[in-house]
């Protein structure tokens, strides 16, 4: 038996697309139905009680109006506000950010002192500092929030002076802690890849926690009634099989999202909250 439905994933914007290509990279035969929540970001700085309704509110459309057959949270201020919730109360498997994320990061170190940066709504709930711990791994974990840096990719400055300027202030604490291994705990920083690279020095390991979540998602479908049928795949993917949603301005999802993540997002579609 296998199970057509797509999966269904959200982030308050963008971030989340590093996720759905990695997603989409690995189980070509899968759909998937996306939405960035562009009308309400950044969540970071949001009450996480606030962005906790927010995710209820999208997991809920995703099911009522999508059938969807998993969501994946791609979103690290959302999954440290709701996971718990959304894995007791929501009748599909519920995949997140953090934990794969924070497996990556244990197990690339080599001297035990890792980071995490990530929004203050992440950063402040103690979820990756709860997921290091758990893991029993023996690491000295430094965290920091980066104010300022969702909203430099959702408005498409991924490398100017400005953004280099904020990341050497807003970096210092895990540079200074002379981590060999920095975690983004949030999905919109791989696009600032390359300035975080910079800034910490070309010995330390980034790791993005999208390429992890994806072989979460792989696992968690392989070999179950719930993986797509093997036939749908006939040749390369134009995209056409995936839908991506905007409560924001569509046009400027389309446009940005289409750079940021590839020629299968053409085209996004509005949704409006009640």
């Amino acid at each position: 038996m296998t199970d057509a439905r797509p999966i269904g994933m959200f982030d308050s914007g963008f971030g989340g697309l590093t996720v759905a290509r990695a997603l989409i990279d690995l189980l070509p035969e899968e759909r998937l139905v996306y939405v960035g929540d562009t009308g309400r970001y950044p969540y970071g700085p949001r009450d996480l009680d606030e962005v906790r309704r927010f995710a209820h509110e999208i997991s809920n459309y995703l099911l009522d109006e999508h059938d969807v057959k998993l969501i994946v949270v791609a979103c690290n201020t959302a999954s440290a506000a709701a996971l718990s919730e959304l894995h007791a109360n929501l009748p599909v498997p519920v995949v997140d950010v953090i934990e794969p994320g924070v497996r990556a990061l244990v197990s690339a170190t080599r001297t035990g002192r890792v980071g995490v940066i990530g929004t203050v709504g992440t950063i402040s709930s103690g979820a990756y500092q709860r997921e290091v711990e758990a893991a029993h791994a023996g690491v000295e974990l430094t965290c920091a929030a980066c104010p300022g840096f969702v909203e430099f990719v959702e408005r498409g400055d991924t490398s100017s002076d400005q953004v280099h300027v904020l990341a050497e202030r807003l970096l210092a604490p895990v540079r200074d802690a002379k981590v060999d291994t920095l975690l983004f705990g949030c999905t919109h920083y791989p696009y600032l890849a390359r300035t975080i690279s910079d800034v910490m020095g070309r010995e330390v390991v980034l790791v993005s926690s999208a390429d992890e979540t994806a072989f979460e998602v792989r696992r968690m479908l392989s070999g179950t009634e719930l993986e797509a049928p093997k036939a749908r795949v006939t040749g390369p993917s134009d995209g056409s099989q995936h839908r991506f949603f905007s409560s924001g301005d569509t046009a400027w999802f389309s446009t940005l999202g289409g750079r940021l993540f590839g020629p299968e997002l053409a085209h996004a579609e509005p949704v409006q909250w009640r």
